[in-house]
């Protein structure tokens, strides 16, 4: 449901009186809480909100934040708790294990199907269909996805663990997770171990039989059905057709998690330096390579992590192609790196072949799919106010009417001919108009608006310890949603991000990114939203070069 960008409705601190009823429903949903564990997920005084979104499917969601956190979304009047909720109370919900390979397809939108569940030695939880259930991962217990059981547990077995099994609402690393602080999952004691870790001299010999299963060495896939081999089990391979086959980290075919990060890096590094890093742009600061040029170069449906490289750090990725005699890098000035010359006629860069297709600009949510951004055109207009409707009635328009300023000026000047008056060309006609303005989006019908349009607003403000946050607002009236460019800025960035109400503006939503990103802001507004300069302000406060953000 949230494997794509969701639009935000509405977002309001809630009432006392909705605060309590909250606690009755959960209290209803949820009977295992007890009366203090409700109160810890609904507190009393702590700051709640309710935001009301529609999800890219168009259904209307009602999400519940705590102290940053969405801890409950409600969906046709069912309530259900979100991943950090369930963190915290993982026995919660009856929950299932499957692999951690899966885990992708699910939050990419796939359901979970019945041969990717992994059996524990005391069998799988009793459940009825349509019964809501948590998905955990081999290895740990703290739940990865919510889902409704499509059958039961009774009817899960006597298919033999086939088809689809669950439908699943909401994941870790989807976009509801995104909207809150992006934590990481606990390490909970698993239901079904790592085989990876199990130790077979210090399992009780009773369950080693079980154990040796949950392996699952030498199981084969064909369409979706599971085969066994020699009478012993492996995991399921990966499959394009369905959300629960994965290649095995051990499998010959398939690459560690972190050599393909490798590979990740180098691509993007290379791509960078081949389509977007010119020689004017020299000397360019590390972090600007990483945020503004490499991300926007990974391929689509892929996240670039150098963390999960065996780089770690940026500094010693670029060490590595600095040994290379691509790039030289230097510190030119106290703690902050930057590149001061690139080997453009270097065989790995002139032999890099541009994937297809090649990354377009960022993307907003719109109708359901993901879309590059193209800025509208915008046209200041003039709206006919009550006292001046005698004036532009003969011309055939009525209080209200909202015209272009040549339009203006053409009906003042008709006017001041037929009778025969003087300083036809006088400005102050204009000034008494009230502000309009008509903005177009390609493809999209002309839309008029009453009232001064406002730029995009960028500021820096000062948080606790002397920390500095950019805040930037008014993002909506451009047709940018605040969640998706939030996304794109704390990936660039490398900083944390939050969406929050704009003070003093109703239904309006700011960004805070941690630090001054304004340079980063600058690069995405201008130059890949191609939005015009006028309609910015605040870019003047980016930081100067070598100065500490």
């Amino acid at each position: 449901m949230f494997a794509k960008a969701f639009r935000v409705k509405s977002n309001t601190a809630i009432k006392g009186s909705d605060r309590r009823k909250l606690r009755a429903d959960v209290t209803a949903a949820f009977p295992t809480l007890g009366t203090d564990q409700v109160s810890e997920l609904i507190p009393g005084k702590e700051d709640l909100n309710i935001v009301k979104l529609y999800a890219h499917k168009g259904d209307a969601v009602t999400v519940y934040m705590s102290g940053g956190n969405p801890i409950l979304f409600e969906l046709e009047k069912n309530l259900y708790p979100t991943v950090y909720t369930l963190w915290s109370y993982p026995d919660l919900l009856p929950t299932f294990t499957t692999w951690p390979l899966v885990l992708e397809k699910l939050v990419g939108g796939a359901d979970l199907m019945l041969p990717g569940l992994v059996v524990p030695p005391a069998g799988l939880p009793q459940v009825q269909k349509g019964d809501l259930c948590a998905i955990a991962l081999v290895g740990n217990r703290a739940p990865m996805a919510i889902g409704v059981a499509t059958m039961s547990t009774v009817e899960m077995l006597t298919s033999g663990l086939k088809g689809r099994g669950f439908s699943v609402l909401h994941t870790f690393q989807d976009h509801l997770w995104r909207s809150g602080d992006k934590s990481s999952p606990p390490s909970i004691v698993p239901l079904v171990p790592d085989p990876a870790d199990l130790n077979e001299e210090k399992v009780d010999p009773a369950l080693q039989g079980d154990l040796r299963a949950l392996t699952l060495e030498g199981e084969e896939m064909e369409n979706g059905e599971v085969h066994q081999a020699h009478g012993e089990k492996s995991p399921p391979e990966a499959s394009e057709d369905t959300s629960v086959r994965t290649l095995s980290q051990d499998s010959k075919d398939s690459k560690p998690l972190q050599e393909q990060m490798d590979e990740l890096l180098q691509q993007c590094f290379l791509h960078a330096l081949k389509c977007r890093v010119k020689k004017a742009d020299l000397p360019l600061l590390t972090s600007t390579l990483l945020g503004s040029h490499m991300f926007s170069c990974c391929p689509e449906g892929q996240q670039l992590d150098i963390k999960k490289s065996s780089y770690k750090k940026l500094s010693k990725f670029l060490q590595h192609m600095q040994q290379e005699q691509i790039i030289q890098v230097k510190e030119l000035s106290k703690g902050v790196e930057s590149i001061v010359s690139v080997d453009w006629k270097h065989p790995r860069i002139t032999s890099f072949i541009i994937p297809e297709p090649s990354p377009t600009s960022p993307a907003v949510q719109e109708g359901g799919r993901e879309q590059p951004y193209h800025p509208p055109d915008i046209k200041p207009l003039y709206c006919v106010p009550a006292s001046m409707t005698l004036l532009f009635q003969e011309s055939g328009h009525k209080k209200g009417s909202t015209l272009e300023g040549r339009e203006v000026r053409t009906i003042i000047i008709d006017y001041a001919k037929k009778n025969d008056l003087v300083d036809a060309n006088n400005k102050k006609c204009l000034e008494k108009l009230q502000p309009a303005y008509q903005m177009t989006f390609p493809g999209k019908d002309p839309v008029v608006k009453k009232g001064k349009i406002y730029p995009i607003d960028i500021t820096l403000a000062q948080r606790a310890y002397n920390k500095k946050v950019t805040v930037v607002r008014n993002l909506e009236t451009y047709g940018l949603d605040p969640s998706s460019v939030a996304a794109i800025l704390q990936q660039r960035c490398q900083a944390s991000t939050t969406v929050t109400p704009a003070p003093g503006a109703k239904d309006s939503l700011q960004v805070q990114i941690q630090g001054n990103q304004v340079h980063h802001l600058s690069q995405l507004l201008l130059e890949e939203y191609r939005l015009p300069r006028k309609h910015i302000q605040g870019l003047e406060n980016a930081p100067k070069p070598g100065k500490k953000k």
